[in-house]
C-alpha cells in the first residue's frame, strides 16, 4: 500500500538523495496533448526544503517539461531504487522553469555548487504538495556503473559555454556553435 505525506521528511530525503536517476512527468494542458516523461541523472537534483526541490537541466532533444510547466505547472517526480532495498518515492507538485540567473538559482547557488555548470540550460523548481511512497517490489535490481560523459562532450562540441560573473551564471539562451 502507498503512504502519503504532505512534505519531504528526513527518511524520504535520504532515499531521494541516494538515487542515481529520477524521472520527471508533465502533461500538456491541451486536448489530445502528450504526456512527457524524462529521465534525469547526474546528481543534479537538490532537496531544498520540506516542500521544495530544484534541479539543473542540460540541453537535450526537446524542452517539453518547460513548455508543460509554463502552461499549468503540474509535475510529478519519481525516484525508484534499483539496488538491494526496494522502494519508490513520488513527489507531486507545481513546477516552473527559470533562467540560470533567476533569484531562486542565486538563492540556492551553494546547494548546487559546482554542478551549476556553464552548459546548464535552465533550472526547475518544484513546490511539493504531496509525497507518496510505495514498495517498488516490481522494479528490477540493477547496478550503477557511472554517469555518461556523452552529454558533456556534445555540449562542448555544439554549444558556447555560458558566461559566469563572480561565480554566478549569466542568463539568456545558450548559443549554438557555428
Amino acid at each position: 500500500m502507498a503512504d502519503w505525506y504532505d512534505h519531504i521528511d528526513a527518511e524520504r530525503r535520504q532515499f531521494i538523495e541516494n538515487q542515481h536517476v529520477f524521472f520527471v512527468a508533465t502533461a500538456s494542458s491541451k486536448p489530445g496533448g502528450t504526456v512527457n516523461l524524462s529521465p534525469k541523472g547526474r546528481n543534479l537534483l537538490r532537496v531544498l526544503g520540506p516542500n521544495l526541490v530544484g534541479y539543473l537541466d542540460y540541453p537535450g532533444s526537446g524542452n517539453e517539461t518547460a513548455k508543460h510547466t509554463a502552461a499549468d505547472g503540474r509535475v510529478t517526480l519519481m525516484f525508484c531504487s534499483f539496488d538491494k532495498t526496494a522502494g519508490i518515492v513520488r513527489l507531486y507538485g507545481r513546477g516552473r522553469a527559470v533562467e540560470v540567473d533567476d533569484p531562486l538559482v542565486r538563492q540556492h547557488h551553494e546547494a548546487f555548487g559546482d554542478d551549476l555548470h556553464p552548459f546548464v540550460r535552465q533550472a526547475f523548481f518544484i513546490d511539493v504538495e504531496k509525497v507518496q511512497t510505495s514498495c517498488g517490489y516490481a522494479v528490477p535490481r540493477m547496478e550503477y556503473v557511472d554517469d555518461r560523459e556523452t552529454l558533456d562532450k556534445w555540449c562542448e562540441r555544439t554549444t558556447e559555454p555560458r558566461e559566469f560573473i563572480n561565480g554566478l551564471p549569466v542568463g539568456g539562451e545558450l548559443v549554438r556553435k557555428a
